[in-house]
C-alpha cells in the first residue's frame, strides 16, 4: 500500500529507517568501509549522514547552510562528521537513536523518504544484502522523483522518457521506454548509474547518460 498523507509517510520512513538498522546490524568493520554507491562515502558515511538528516530542523539547517556559504557538499560534509561515532558501533547507535524523528528541514516528506531510500541502497548493494523498500515506499518516491527537481535532479533525469515499472503501478511521462523494477527506476533517477543495468527499454542509454557516474 503506497503511502498517501504526512502520516503515512513518515510511517513508511521509520520503518525504512529500522529495517536499515536491522540490516546494519551484523556489518564487520570492513564492511562499515566499504565504498558505497554515494560518491566518495563508505557505508559509515552514509549511516552518519541519514542520522544528520533526520536530528536537523528548518532554522538549523539554514544556519548550517549559510555557515557553508551555500556549498551543500560542505554543509552536508560538516553534518556527516557532526553525527558519526568514535566508531561503527556508535555511529549505529546514533542511528537507531533517530529512527522515530519526525524532523526534517522541510515538509516535503516524500523527499525524506526518497533519502532513506536511496541512501539504504547505497549501503546495501555494495554489500549484497538483499532486502528492498516495500513496492508502496518506493513507488511514492519515484512520482516525487519523476515531478520534481529537488535534492536531485530527477525530473530533469526523467525529462522525455516513458519510465514503466514491472512490479508496482508506477508510470511516468512520453517518450524512449524504461522499464523494470520500481527501485531500480527510483534508483537511477537519484542518479545512481549502475542501478541501468537492471532496466531496458530503448531509453536507457538517455537516462544513463544523465547519471552520476557509478
Amino acid at each position: 500500500m503506497e503511502p498517501n498523507s504526512p502520516g503515512d509517510l513518515w510511517t513508511a520512513i521509520h520503518a525504512e529507517r529500522a529495517r536499515l538498522a536491522e540490516d546494519l546490524a551484523g556489518l564487520d568493520d570492513a564492511q562499515w568501509a566499504t565504498p558505497s554507491l554515494c560518491g566518495r562515502w563508505t557505508v559509515e558515511d552514509v549511516v552518519a549522514h541519514l542520522t544528520a538528516a533526520a536530528s536537523i530542523g528548518r532554522l538549523r539547517w539554514l544556519r548550517s547552510v549559510l555557515g557553508a556559504r551555500f556549498d551543500f557538499d560542505l554543509h552536508n560534509q560538516r553534518r556527516l562528521e557532526e553525527h558519526r561515532g568514535t566508531s561503527p558501533a556508535e555511529t549505529l547507535q546514533r542511528f537507531r537513536a533517530v529512527v522515530g524523528n519526525t524532523v526534517a528541514p522541510s515538509k516535503d516528506t516524500s523527499a525524506w523518504l526518497g533519502e532513506v531510500v536511496v541512501h539504504g541502497q547505497d549501503i546495501r548493494r555494495p554489500l549484497g544484502l538483499p532486502r528492498t523498500p516495500s513496492i508502496g515506499a518506493v513507488t511514492e518516491v519515484a512520482r516525487f522523483f519523476a515531478g520534481r527537481d529537488f535534492t536531485v535532479p530527477s525530473r530533469s533525469a526523467a525529462q522525455g522518457l516513458h519510465l514503466v515499472a514491472t512490479d508496482g503501478p508506477f508510470v511516468s511521462g512520453s517518450g524512449p521506454l524504461v522499464s523494470g523494477p520500481t527501485l531500480a527506476l527510483t534508483m537511477a533517477l537519484a542518479g545512481r548509474g549502475t542501478c541501468c543495468d537492471d532496466l531496458t527499454g530503448e531509453g536507457v542509454s538517455i537516462l544513463r547518460s544523465r547519471c552520476a557516474p557509478g
